[in-house]
């Protein structure tokens, strides 16, 4: 049996390692307790670095995992794989997670921490005094919820009345969550084997302590440019500085106050932010052009072209791949505009018969009402397929990409409590 309670510390030079322990496929000893199950494939999936395009080694342990178990069909489209369960049930629910992470910042590879030890966060200590803690690259976001849907997926296998879901059940593991939207595994295989993802109801196992965060905001990034004119800092008169241009598109953001919006009873917060500024070709050069690369988050009630109506008006002519056009109108009006990535945002699902019975259970079991996801989500995905969805997840959503991510162990068995009973 793969023992969760060894920490190991390997060092990550050069091209990272697919897997330091000696495993072949993730394991699972079922005559050992739920947490300890819990804990050993949480264990083994997070010692797989499996930073964004580095997640195939990992990807090929879940899938040979979920083939092992009889009662799972599974099919796999690149680095995402999809395993089904054909009980006859009338419903089908879908509980997805994505496989990769950020990149490491120096916590890579993981380790337990006893109780007591400094390294686990005061918050977490505080509440969690007597667990051991998981730390390390992708505890919270989100291999935590990763193993969890793992361990239902083998034992949630209609054998008997206790392990029979009176629901069929979709696992996905997919890739490239963590990077831009054309990248995701997700997205891919919904286009490709849009029969692979079909349900009444879906989770995504976004980091959220096991409470209901339900829908998504929306997101687009897009540069904002300005044009001058080259020549010598001797002779600056020469020229027309474009950065200097940009200090309007600054004080356009620094002037736009984020709104707060309730859509189907939760507030989600918009958010118009800079977060990448470039320009010059030379330290004795007056710059020709500056881009400010802007980032706007925005609620549910929009749709992504009338998101992009108000940064940049409705006709501006601004797609994925097709240059820079004008904005005609919006926030920067009369500015050029590139469009980077977008991804459109979700309403709570909360409707959904499914979804109450979940709402009442999981207030049941933390207390916890739902609330609005302020982050993008696949979630939005499942809702452009009809598809209720919310996201429900172990881990708190705080830690992510952080470099001291950490979830405490009781945090798996909690999840696995609440969707269990949800399901069974």
């Amino acid at each position: 049996m793969y023992s969760a309670a060894k920490s190991h510390v390997v060092g990550v030079l050069g091209p990272p390692p697919t897997r330091y322990a000696g495993h072949m496929t993730l394991e699972l000893n079922r005559t050992a307790s739920t947490a300890e199950q819990l804990n050993s494939l949480l264990t083994q999936i997070m010692e797989n670095f499996s930073v964004s395009d580095h997640e195939g080694p990992l990807t090929d342990e879940a899938e040979a995992f979920l083939g092992g178990q009889e009662h799972l069909t599974v099919r796999r489209h690149g680095d995402t794989v999809v395993a089904s369960t054909d009980f006859g049930k009338p419903s089908r629910v879908i509980l997805a997670g994505h496989l990769d992470t950020v990149p490491v910042i120096d916590n890579f590879p993981p380790k337990w921490l006893e109780p007591g030890d400094s390294l686990i966060r005061e918050e977490i200590a505080h509440a969690h005094p007597e667990d051991r803690v998981l730390w390390g690259r992708g505890a919270t976001d989100m291999k935590a919820s990763d193993a969890v849907m793992l361990y239902l997926a083998a034992t949630l296998d209609g054998r008997t009345p206790e392990t029979t879901p009176k629901v069929d059940l979709t696992y996905v593991f997919y890739d490239h969550e963590e990077v831009v939207a054309e990248k995701n595994g997700l997205r891919k295989v919904v286009e490709a084997h849009p029969d692979w993802i079909t349900g009444d109801f879906a989770i995504i196992g976004e980091p959220t302590n096991s409470g209901i965060e339900g829908g998504c905001n929306g997101t687009i990034r897009f540069d904002v440019v300005t044009h001058g004119v080259a020549a010598h800092s001797a002779r600056a008169w020469m020229g027309e500085n474009a950065i200097h241009k940009a200090a309007d598109i600054l004080n356009r953001l620094n002037a736009y106050e984020p709104a707060t919006v309730n859509v189907d009873g939760l507030d989600y917060r918009e958010g118009l932010n800079a977060t990448l500024i470039s320009g010059g070709k030379g330290t004795n050069v007056i710059p020709d052009e500056c881009r400010v690369h802007v980032n706007y988050r925005f609620a549910p009630d929009k749709s992504l072209a009338e998101a992009k109506a108000l940064m940049m008006g409705a006709d501006a002519g601004a797609e994925l791949g097709n240059g820079e056009h004008v904005a005609t109108g919006g926030v920067f009006e009369d500015y050029g505009i590139e469009m980077k990535d977008e991804s459109p945002s979700a309403r709570p699902g909360l409707n959904a018969p499914l979804a109450q019975d979940l709402v009442r259970l999981v207030k049941e079991r933390t207390g916890r009402d739902p609330l609005a996801k302020l982050g993008w989500t696949d979630v939005a995905r499942f809702s452009q397929l009809g598809i209720p969805a919310v996201n429900l997840g172990a881990g708190d959503p705080l830690l992510a990409h952080k470099h001291d991510e950490q979830v405490p162990e009781s945090d798996l068995t909690a999840m696995a409590a609440i969707l269990t009973d949800w399901l069974v």
